[in-house]
Formats: structure tokens, C-alpha cells, sequence
């Protein structure tokens, strides 16, 4: 016989799903790749949670897998990964981080390409 809860249990929090962003950018030497792993912050507005940010660089470039920062004083844009592969190199890291921006700023990613300290290659997604 089935034992019965008085009361009944509370219903499980609903998962969230991880989604991936691809990003490629260059071509031949100089073509270059990145995949973001990140899910949406149950309950808040405009706000992921980074898992993952693996980056694949050219034979001739480094790479850094940026956000766009509302609050980044500069080009507006901040690295998720701390620090470029290059010429050849790759890079995973897990950095469980949240990202947030406000209402109505659209959280993109983008896959930045340098040779030297020149922007030569890039690809942009929205998350």
C-alpha cells in the first residue's frame, strides 16, 4: 500500500536550461572560435549565469570572449574569459559567474580577435 504525504509536497522549483552560444570569426590562419554555455536567472530580469566559456584562437591571433558591460567605461565590452588563448591555443573555463544589464539592454557575447593590439576579427550573439 502507498504511503500518502499529509499535506502534500511542495512542487520542485522549475529547471532551468542551458543554452550555447557559438561564435567564429577569421578564416583560414586567422579564423578563430568560441561556445558560451550560460542559463537565464530564474526570476530576474536580464541577467544569465555564465557556466561555461570555452575559445578557440587562430594560428595568428588572441582571443578574448567579451559581454557587453553597460557599466564598462571603455569600448563597453568585458572579457568572460581571464585570459586570451593565442596562436593555436585553447581555453575552457567554468566561471559561474551572473552577468546583469537593465531592463532593455540586450546581453550580447562577442568572440574578439586581436593580432597584436589590433581588433582584426569578430562575431557578435545576443543571449
Amino acid at each position: 500500500m502507498a504511503a500518502t504525504v499529509a499535506g502534500g509536497a511542495a512542487p520542485a522549483a522549475a529547471d532551468t536550461m542551458a543554452s550555447t552560444v557559438n561564435l567564429e570569426a577569421g578564416a583560414g590562419l586567422h579564423h578563430s572560435s568560441a561556445a558560451v554555455i550560460y542559463e537565464h536567472v530564474d526570476g530576474a530580469v536580464n541577467s544569465v549565469k555564465i557556466i561555461s566559456v570555452e575559445a578557440f584562437s587562430g594560428e595568428r591571433d588572441c582571443v578574448w570572449v567579451e559581454w557587453n558591460d553597460p557599466k564598462d567605461v571603455g569600448d563597453g565590452w568585458t572579457a568572460l574569459n581571464s585570459e586570451p588563448p593565442c596562436y593555436g591555443g585553447n581555453l575552457l573555463e567554468t566561471p559561474n559567474r551572473i552577468i546583469k544589464a537593465p531592463k532593455g539592454h540586450q546581453l550580447k557575447v562577442r568572440l574578439a580577435a586581436y593580432h597584436g593590439s589590433e581588433l582584426v576579427h569578430k562575431d557578435i550573439a545576443k543571449l
